[in-house]
């Protein structure tokens, strides 16, 4: 992998690596302990939010699959990088269109018990959070 590109794919990694710790495992359950936060206006806070997460989330992943298209990547390097992008296409494509059509029935007044989706969300932000930094690291030794 040639350095200019290894340089490039770890920033984004780790800035991306960021975001989701910030994001996923700071933001998200502090918001719903502050007072005066009811569970609709939490939801409506952490939909603008994680749509926006997301879409930041997709340019970095296209950012890195490009770095590391550019730089010519090795097994260590592309595995992780495709786990993250796997795991993200799957939140995208399969886990947020649940907790959406979920949450809409909560905005709209339906009491709901606890959601094993968002377990799953969180299972998968664990998930991407090791890839990324396995990813990070990984490039940072080639």
């Amino acid at each position: 992998m040639n350095p200019a590109s290894a340089a490039v794919a770890a920033a984004l990694s780790f800035v991306w690596l960021g975001m989701v710790l910030a994001i996923s495992f700071l933001e998200a359950p502090l918001k719903f302990r502050a007072p005066g936060v009811t569970v609709p206006i939490g939801l409506g806070i952490g939909r603008l939010v994680f749509r926006a997460l997301n879409r930041v989330e997709a340019v970095l992943a296209v950012a890195v699959v490009v770095a590391l298209a550019v730089g010519g990547p090795t097994a260590t390097v592309a595995t992780p990088a495709a786990v993250t992008v796997l795991v993200l296409a799957v939140q995208l494509l399969v886990i947020r269109p649940r907790l959406g059509r979920r949450s809409d029935r909560v905005l709209a007044g339906e009491s709901l018990p606890r959601s094993r989706a968002h377990l799953l969300y969180a299972g998968a932000e664990a998930v991407k959070v090791l890839a990324l930094l396995t990813l990070g690291a990984n490039v940072l030794m080639v």
